[in-house]
């Protein structure tokens, strides 16, 4: 059941022209490292601004801002979990993508693009990780006709290659 919405790209998220980009945020809402940070600084000062109105955000969830001077109208930030090994650590990481494509409708945005969530300083297997995320996504469109593209936007090769991988699996 390969869905030709969801693709996967190498590249830097901030410079994608869709409908909304996938912050792959901390707690706090207030930036942080990886791509986080480099949405914050692409964004500008008032993505930080409307950030400190919101109050954090728990792991699982979603909440969204303007892009303000990022080519997306929308980032919608979710926290992924810290890897534990726990049995809950993989729901949680599939209930960020779940409430983000949740809030991507009712936006509505028709085409968005996630990092791989949890990845990089919070440790996620990279493997396990852009499984969790394809099959997640794929189940959210299955049967649903709202989303023109749903991009999987990998900052290395490596990610890419496990998320290209996940897809053909499915």
């Amino acid at each position: 059941m390969n869905d030709s919405r969801m693709v996967v790209i190498q590249g830097d998220i901030t410079r994608l022209t869709v409908d909304a980009i996938v912050n792959a945020a901390n707690s706090s809402l207030l930036g942080g490292g990886g791509v986080d940070g480099a949405i914050h600084r692409a964004a500008g000062p008032e993505l930080l601004a409307e950030c400190r109105r919101l109050g954090g955000c728990l792991p699982g969830e979603a909440k969204v801002t303007a892009g303000y001077a990022l080519s997306a109208k929308w980032v919608i930030h979710t926290v992924g979990p810290v890897w534990t090994g726990a049995p809950h650590d993989d729901s949680m990481l599939a209930a960020c993508y779940t409430s983000a494509i949740g809030l991507a409708r009712r936006l509505p945005a028709r085409t968005l693009a996630f990092p791989a969530i949890s990845t990089g300083a919070y440790r996620f297997p990279k493997d396990r990780a852009a499984r969790i995320a394809v099959e997640t996504v794929a189940q959210a469109l299955a049967g649903d006709t709202f989303f023109q593209s749903v991009q999987f936007c990998c900052f290395d090769q490596e990610s890419a290659d496990l998320h290209l991988r996940a897809l053909a699996e499915l």
